[in-house]
């Protein structure tokens, strides 16, 4: 048999997710970032500082993440129609967002070590000369979050339809790197006036620790959300209790197999099996999904049940 038209039977299987506003935004604090953390290199070599210099390799390593959340906002876009990635790229961000996630739980180990370092064995610190230099990064990394946040939260607000995986990991691992700096700057700060005018020099190493902690719990975190979507994380069981019910509740139909998944932070796979004496299309069954499942994609087998049915097709609502 011949069959015109096909292309109409053939689904969408592009969920590449556009993030071209959150990839603007992090490429410019991608520059300020850079910037901030070649002038505390320099500063901290011509002052002779350790704090400064161990500060701004710090910054290197969210450069590193950086230029990570570009390629991958990038080559998500680049690939988004290749056909090698069955359901798109749309995981390309969230494979960032863990990347830059275990790239800030190395920044939290690598503070740990300095701080513990330090507080052994403490070091002169210039302080006039380090707290500029400090107040001028909180300054760059202050802009760097709220540039980011008001995206991040917009994006979010604009998505989000009550479940953790919907936003941007991608953009979230961006944030927490500015926040992260942004946060170690004002511990810098408060350890350098101590230590200042109070003589407390073992205040910047317990800052530095203190810092370390709040860096490695929002790393785990973002691991931890990413993680989920990378490794296929099932969707809740409140939602596959409400796919059986409305399955189940048509005709004498039984769900006998159940797979739903995220794909993206946007989008969720399903694959539902069903057993029924009165066999309906696989369209019928989605269309009675969608009327109250949030899906992108489905796929249904339906399988004809043999015996005497449980329910009668005259008191059924088909």
């Amino acid at each position: 048999m011949h069959v015109q038209n096909l292309d109409r039977w053939k689904p969408n299987h592009d969920f590449h997710i556009e993030h071209k506003f959150g990839e603007r935004r992090s490429l410019i604090v991608l520059l300020l970032t850079a910037t901030t953390m070649i002038v505390e290199i320099a500063a901290g070599t011509v002052f002779g500082s350790m704090a400064l210099l161990a500060d701004g390799w710090h910054m290197a390593t969210h450069v590193a993440a950086f230029a990570i959340t570009i390629f991958a906002y990038r080559y998500a876009r680049k690939h988004k129609d290749d056909s090698r990635y069955a359901y798109g790229t749309g995981k390309v961000s969230v494979l960032g967002g863990f990347a830059s996630a275990v790239a800030l739980a190395v920044v939290a180990l690598m503070m740990a070590i300095e701080s513990i370092m330090r507080l052994v064995t403490p070091h002169d610190i210039l302080f006039n000369e380090a707290i500029i230099v400090a107040i001028v990064g909180l300054i760059v990394n202050v802009v760097s979050v709220f540039m980011l946040h008001d995206y991040d939260h917009s994006h979010r607000h604009e998505h989000n339809h009550g479940h953790e995986h919907n936003h941007d990991h991608n953009l979230r691992a961006a944030y927490f790197h500015v926040l992260a700096d942004a946060f170690t700057s004002i511990l810098a700060i408060i350890a350098l006036v101590l230590g200042k005018y109070f003589g407390w020099i073992w205040m910047d190493a317990v800052m530095g620790i203190v810092g370390a902690v709040v860096i490695a719990k929002w790393s785990y975190g973002l691991l931890s959300h990413s993680s989920r979507i990378l490794l296929d994380q099932s969707i809740d069981a409140d939602t596959k209790n409400k796919i059986v019910e409305i399955l189940e509740n048509d005709l004498d139909s039984r769900v006998v197999d159940l797979h739903g998944w995220y794909i993206n932070p946007k989008h969720t796979m399903l694959i539902v099996s069903v057993v029924t004496h009165y066999p309906q299309s696989p369209e019928y069954y989605k269309k009675l999904l969608a009327e109250q499942i949030d899906f992108s994609h489905a796929t249904v087998e339906v399988h004809a049940c043999e015996g005497e049915p449980c329910t009668s097709l005259q008191t059924s609502s088909l």
